[in-house]
């Protein structure tokens, strides 16, 4: 049995990942949390999940390199440092890291990049996305994840054509331009929209999320997944084979 180590295991995730891992045939071989050795856990585990805060990335990556164990780095709100250390990490040890582990979100951009690629720039992109109060970043991660996906449908990248402040007088809507809209309140799992508006017809794409244990579930088939995988950097989509 695959033997799963939890960094965050207190948080929500955590704690969601080691209620079902038993239902995937799973183990799990302990936790860490804010003080605690990752390296201990990391030589104990096949594989590690990692659902903590960006700040802990960097220890947790040089444990999970240093014991020679896969991680999945689930974290949201990682910048080009932290992901220019997950690059270095992936020379040595297999890493999956991704902005959702939903299988559905993760089916959902590869459906967004093909309406994208397909639709004509007279067809604006919106992405609202919903989550509970105590969400600490926006656009959410897996609302970026989705951007991308529109982005690289339409041949350029997110950076050059995201839209996330609207207040005041902006004037009218730049063509070719993904604009973003956050919601925080109560207990919304998550809920994610991708709006297609065209002249005089309009496609939406919606995902909910209905309870936290779906992202548990792909959070372990995705260990199970990359605790065979050799060294080097994957996603999701690669869990899914699209």
């Amino acid at each position: 049995m695959t033997a799963i180590g939890i960094l965050g295991s207190e948080g929500r995730m955590g704690r969601a990942i080691a209620a079902i891992a038993a239902d995937f045939g799973a183990t799990v071989a302990g936790g860490v949390d804010a003080g605690g050795d990752p390296l201990t856990l990391a030589k104990g585990a096949d594989v590690l999940v990692d659902f903590t805060a960006p700040s802990a990335l960097e220890a947790n990556l040089a444990a999970a390199c240093e014991a020679g164990t896969p991680i999945v780095v689930g974290t949201t709100g990682l910048g080009q440092a932290h992901h220019d250390l997950i690059d270095n990490a992936a020379a040595r040890i297999a890493v999956l890291q991704t902005s959702t582990t939903s299988l559905g979100i993760t089916l959902l951009a590869r459906l967004v990049a093909d309406a994208a690629a397909r639709l004509g720039p007279d067809w604006d992109i919106e992405i609202v996305e919903a989550h509970h109060r105590h969400k600490i970043d926006a656009p959410s991660g897996t609302a970026l994840l989705l951007g991308d996906a529109a982005a690289e449908g339409r041949g350029a990248t997110l950076t050059d054509l995201k839209v996330v402040d609207r207040a005041g007088l902006t004037g009218a809507r730049s063509e070719g331009t993904i604009g973003f809209a956050s919601i925080r309140g109560g207990s919304i799992a998550g809920d994610h929209q991708v709006i297609f508006a065209g002249p005089g017809e309009r496609l939406e794409l919606i995902h909910r999320a209905e309870s936290r244990e779906m992202f548990a579930r792909g959070a372990v088939r995705a260990a199970l997944w990359l605790a065979d995988q050799p060294a080097g950097r994957y996603a999701m989509t690669e869990v899914l084979g699209l």
